[in-house]
């Protein structure tokens, strides 16, 4: 009994581990996400408001820690354009970079991410973030966002 009880939560998560998609085990789903992650960054470093855009829902549910909820693709790209535009740039820190399929729906990624601010070199942060994306028939949309735990680069040593 004692040996039950010291296996079941193994057990109970081992389908979890196993079906982590990591830097260290890519799957096509890991490689597919990681695309769409470096392209709605590539825009979100570049003020490219049309192409984040399109990778988010009408619906889109970003949860900050600092700010708080927003709701709608419109107050998330007016935030960008106000916040991030030519002040912030982000950079995912690949080695924590996890994939979980989501059947029916898509997937979810986990990882960190670091910021930095290109007038302020000394200023840099990371963050934990967790995404969910919808695959819309082969297009990939972000529709929820949990960034939490900012701090000043603590997270990973990269």
């Amino acid at each position: 009994m004692r040996l039950y009880r010291k296996l079941l939560p193994l057990l109970i998560f081992l389908p979890v581990i196993m079906s982590a998609q990591t830097a260290q085990h890519p799957t096509p789903l890991f490689k597919t996400i990681k695309a769409e992650d470096a392209k709605l960054f590539n825009a979100y470093n570049h003020c490219g408001l049309t192409t984040l855009g399109e990778m988010v829902s009408n619906d889109l549910e970003f949860y900050h820690d600092l700010t708080g909820l927003s709701v709608g693709k419109a107050p998330f790209l007016a935030a960008i354009k106000e916040n991030i535009c030519g002040k912030v740039q982000r950079r995912l820190l690949l080695d924590t970079l996890e994939v979980y399929p989501i059947k029916g729906y898509g997937a979810v990624e986990l990882g960190v991410h670091r910021f930095t601010h290109p007038g302020d070199p000394g200023n840099v942060g990371d963050a934990r973030f967790v995404m969910l994306w919808h695959d819309e028939g082969g297009k990939w949309v972000v529709t929820r966002v949990i960034s939490f735990e900012h701090n000043k680069g603590l997270l990973a040593k990269q």
